[in-house]
């Protein structure tokens, strides 16, 4: 039977997780959730289990345990009994859990990166010191690249570098931990690297709709009222949640993949070219009525100073959402590559492809259009988040 202990299952990746773990019926499953009483922590696992489809008494649904806590506090914040039980059977611990907002204060984004590494780094010394832990995937995320030029490899980074916000630069810190971990005290860790996640290749589905979504409405043109700098040969990199999980589910119940690192990504030859995504998307808008406003290119500082500009004109909501619009830009502005040879080359030899952008972007835009015209809860996209959560 196989034990595991798993961080961030109400999150973009561990919630596409939890049900690629439960496919196995010997495996039992721990999911950390906030909540402010044990009624909630019930709510928010019957709302979970509704997004994964799993009805009231299912078998399925009993393996599923709730805990609750908070992954960036000492032991979880657990209460000592469920501390216990975790420390007493757990046999693989998947690290999901983050806060994917880019513009937190430095200390904040500390708290929740380095913060719940050292809490999932105690843990598994505890468990490898009773001989019951078996891997420990680790989610991180292809942002610690920072403003490092050139492809990143999918090894660990040595030389010191800029970062674009608060986010890549805490979650660079948290796999200098995992890194001594693996290398001084030979724990089984596999660190995977995401790069932007959007919805599953298949239908299209995501519990949240984060960067992606966000930055396909600047794409559409209508958060800029048409305007947009010029994008160059930049591309985006994307990969389908899926996908992400399947890699994470996959390699924590193989011992083999301990000690390497897997940047869960397109790469630089499968990411699209925003230019072209920008058409794309903006064709895919106007075939679901939305009005999309004329395209006009403007010098790049224009467009960084359009929320000074547009601010008085437009609501409330709307100048919050154009106020972190920046950071994007400063994020897309860089001409950054990912290596996944080693990620891809794991993949064929298990018989799989990685989809190209032509096969992913209609089911996730097709998902994320028709929850919006329907205003289903949940669907509002997180113009702060991060990639890779």
């Amino acid at each position: 039977m196989r034990h595991y202990f798993l961080t961030g299952a109400s999150g973009a990746v561990g919630s596409a997780i939890v049900p690629l773990l439960l496919s196995d019926p010997d495996t039992r499953v721990r999911i950390l959730l906030r909540a402010d009483s044990d009624e909630h922590l019930a709510a928010r696992l019957d709302e979970l289990c509704r997004f994964w489809e799993l009805a009231p008494g299912s078998e399925r649904r009993s393996r599923i345990q709730p805990l609750r806590g908070d992954a960036s506090l000492p032991r979880f914040g657990l209460a000592d009994a469920d501390h216990a039980a975790i420390a007493a059977d757990t046999t693989h611990i998947i690290h999901c859990a983050a806060s994917v907002r880019m513009n937190d204060p430095l200390d904040k984004a500390r708290r929740s990166a380095v913060g719940s590494a050292e809490a999932i780094l105690a843990l598994a010394r505890e468990l490898a010191r009773r001989g019951s832990l078996q891997k420990l995937d680790f989610v991180s995320t292809v942002g610690i690249a920072g403003k490092r030029p050139g492809i990143l490899p999918e090894t660990w980074i040595d030389e010191p570098r800029a970062f674009h916000n608060t986010y890549e630069q805490t979650k660079a810190e948290a796999e200098t931990l995992v890194r001594e971990a693996i290398e001084r005290e030979r724990l089984p860790i596999t660190v995977h690297r995401p790069s932007m996640v959007i919805g599953d290749s298949r239908d299209g589905r995501i519990i949240h709709f984060q960067i992606f979504y966000y930055i396909c409405e600047i794409l559409s043109g209508r958060r800029t009222l048409g305007l947009y700098p010029c994008f160059g040969d930049t591309r985006l990199d994307i990969i389908p949640v899926d996908w992400v999980a399947e890699a994470i589910a996959t390699a924590s119940r193989n011992p083999d993949t301990a000690g390497r690192i897997f940047h869960l990504c397109s790469g630089p030859e499968r990411s699209p070219v925003l230019h072209e995504l920008k058409t794309y998307v903006r064709d895919a808008f106007r075939s679901r009525g939305r009005r999309i406003p004329a395209s006009i290119t403007v010098p790049r500082t224009w467009f960084a100073a359009l929320p000074r500009i547009a601010a008085p004109f437009v609501p409330e909501r709307q100048r919050r959402k154009l106020s972190v619009l920046p950071i994007y830009m400063d994020y897309l502005a860089d001409r950054q590559g990912f290596d996944n040879a080693a990620y891809l080359g794991w993949l064929e030899a298990r018989g799989r492809h990685l989809p190209g952008a032509e096969a992913i972007l209609p089911p996730a835009l097709g998902y994320y259009l028709q929850q919006q015209a329907g205003s289903q809860p949940g669907t509002d996209t997180r113009s702060d988040s991060a990639p890779g959560r």
